[in-house]
C-alpha cells in the first residue's frame, strides 16, 4: 500500500507502508519470537498463555496510562514468578498479549515487523519472570548496544 502526504501544496512524498498482515502469518511471527527466547527461560515459563490480539482494549490503555500518541505493543498480565509464594495456586494463567496493529502501524517494513514482534515477546516474556519496566528497558539498551 503506498500512502500519499502532501508536505507543500504543490510536493507529495510516496511513502511505502506495509501490508497488513493476515493473522495466520502474524501468529507464525509471535511464534518465531517464542522460539527465540534461550531454551532454560523457555522451560521455566509457567502458568502462562500468550495470545494475540488486534488492538488494546480501552480498559487496558487506561489501565496501563496509555496517553494519546502513544502505542502498546504488547502486555504481561498476571502474577510475576517472583512475587509468587507456597500458597500460589488455583488461579488462571498468567497473560501475554502481542497487539498486531500497533506493531503494524509503527513499523515501515516486514522486516521490521518482524524485529518488533520478537523484542516485543522478549520484552513480555521479561516481566512474567519479575522484570520491571526499568529492568527491562536496561536490558534491552545492553542487548542493542551489543549489536
Amino acid at each position: 500500500m503506498v500512502g500519499q502526504r502532501p508536505l507543500k501544496p504543490s510536493i507529495l512524498v510516496r511513502i511505502q507502508v506495509p501490508q497488513p498482515m493476515n493473522k495466520k502469518d502474524f501468529e507464525k511471527l509471535v511464534e518465531q519470537g517464542i522460539e527465540l527466547i534461550p531454551k532454560e527461560f523457555l522451560t521455566k515459563l509457567e502458568n502462562v498463555a500468550i495470545v494475540i490480539e488486534n488492538e488494546p482494549s480501552h480498559e487496558q490503555l487506561k489501565k496501563m496510562k496509555i496517553g494519546n500518541g502513544y502505542l502498546l505493543l504488547g502486555l504481561y498480565e498476571g502474577v510475576p514468578q517472583t512475587k509468587r509464594g507456597p500458597h500460589y495456586g488455583m488461579v488462571l494463567p498468567d497473560k501475554i498479549t502481542i497487539f498486531q496493529k500497533p506493531i503494524e502501524e509503527i513499523a515501515n517494513s516486514d522486516e521490521e515487523i518482524k524485529q518488533l514482534v520478537k523484542n516485543t515477546v522478549w520484552h513480555e516474556i521479561a516481566h512474567h519472570f519479575g522484570s520491571d519496566e526499568e529492568r527491562v528497558r536496561k536490558a534491552e539498551r545492553r542487548k542493542r548496544d551489543k549489536t
